[in-house]
């Protein structure tokens, strides 16, 4: 099939940041046998419902034509499209980070897409301690958490914070 068979929806709700499509971009090439176990799905007109990022990935990745086992056509309705679009991208699940450290490399999981939460914290002059998740269980999360607030409470001071999603910095006030 010829990728430009395919139309991408003009109204997709999804973004991708430069980021993460080069990382979508690698998964493909090291992994395509993921695009027919999860293809691209589109209505009779080819118009995309599903899978615009990896549409955008192959499309940078220089590829013409593409297996036919990687778009499955749906025929839905209008209300039923609007529906899949939306649910076909809602994560409903959560990850068991303490699972997968014992289970999986952070540099693999890392490579397949998946963020892994650090939190950064900076509360003595000069010092910042960055802590990966993936290396310390919740009971010592709510531990270091408790103590900062008590110190917190202690000195009335602030703790200053880094988003580990998008890098904004903020304060807690004590």
């Amino acid at each position: 099939m010829k990728i430009s068979d395919l139309k991408p929806n003009n109204k997709n709700p999804r973004t991708i940041s430069d980021y993460k499509l080069e990382k979508l971009k690698k998964s493909i090439m090291k992994f395509e046998l993921m695009m027919e176990a999860r293809p691209i799905v589109v209505n009779r007109k080819m118009e995309i419902l599903g899978g615009n990022m990896r549409y955008q990935a192959l499309e940078q990745l220089g590829y013409t034509e593409i297996p036919d086992k990687w778009v499955k056509i749906m025929d839905f309705n209008k209300k039923e499209e609007k529906e899949f679009i939306i649910k076909d991208n809602v994560g409903y699940g959560e990850w068991d980070y303490d699972l997968l450290k014992f289970d999986f490399k952070t540099e693999e999981l890392s490579e397949w897409g998946i963020s892994l939460p650090s939190f950064e914290f900076e509360y003595e002059p000069n010092t910042q301690p960055q802590t990966n998740y993936s290396d310390i269980t919740a009971e010592q999360i709510n531990k270091e958490a408790e103590r900062l607030a008590q110190q917190m409470i202690k000195d009335k001071s602030n703790i200053d914070c880094i988003c580990p999603e998008c890098g904004a910095e903020f304060q807690i006030d004590g």
